[in-house]
């Protein structure tokens, strides 16, 4: 007679909920709906849904959102490995594409309401924030990613996809530091977000040296 599973089995076996997907396409969305809607209510209507400077904290706002998305799309690997739920994989692409929207609503929000488009006002902004740096390159470096999370993509670049989406640590690293000199004052958030990251790329390095030991330890 054949021992029932224990707990540890059955967590592991858990599959995905119905509608999973859906869900997490529709709840990824509406706050940025939010954003844009109560942003327009705000310039166009003289609300305060984002306080007395609304375009800088709409900002903020999908600069943070960009981060969080970033930091889990970083957290797919070590969940599906320590849960043993595999179908999250699948997943990742829809938080890295999300992660993206929202650098790039950030990155408008900037370039149209901030700024303008003013060419002489961005070179000054430039030369007083070199952060914005930072988030330029960030977005440059996202724009490749976003444009080859396509299965057919997967597919055409075999393994070169893998090396290409390592990219996202990059990312990572420079949107956390691009948080931190924003910030100035309270660092409370992005020492917690580095803190994340540090422990997100630890485990990486701990699974490829733990695979690099086996790999070794194999007899010729």
């Amino acid at each position: 007679m054949s021992e029932a599973p224990g707990w540890r089995e059955r967590f592991r076996a858990l599959k995905e909920p119905r509608g999973f997907g859906v869900v997490l396409v529709i709840a990824l969305a509406l706050p940025a709906l939010w954003a844009i809607s109560a942003t327009a209510q705000d310039i166009l209507g003289g609300t305060r849904h984002f306080g007395s400077n609304p375009v800088k904290e709409v900002e903020h706002y999908l600069g943070r959102a960009t981060l969080r998305l970033v930091m889990a799309t970083l957290c797919i690997t070590p969940l599906r490995q320590l849960t043993g739920w595999n179908w999250l994989a699948k997943h990742r692409r829809t938080l890295g594409l999300y992660a993206f929207a929202y650098l790039t609503l950030h990155w408008i929000a900037y370039a149209f309401l901030d700024v303008q488009l003013d060419l002489a006002e961005l070179t000054k902004d430039l030369l007083k924030r070199p952060y914005i740096y930072l988030g330029m390159t960030a977005l440059v470096l996202m724009i490749p990613l976003a444009i080859t999370s396509t299965k057919a993509m997967i597919r055409r670049l075999g393994r070169n996809w893998g090396r290409l989406h390592r990219a996202v640590y990059v990312v990572a690293v420079l949107g956390v530091i691009h948080y931190g000199m924003a910030v100035k004052k309270d660092l409370t958030d992005p020492i917690t977000w580095a803190i994340v990251l540090t422990v997100l790329l630890g485990w990486r390095l701990a699974q490829w040296n733990r695979r690099r030991a086996t790999a070794t330890s194999r007899p010729a």
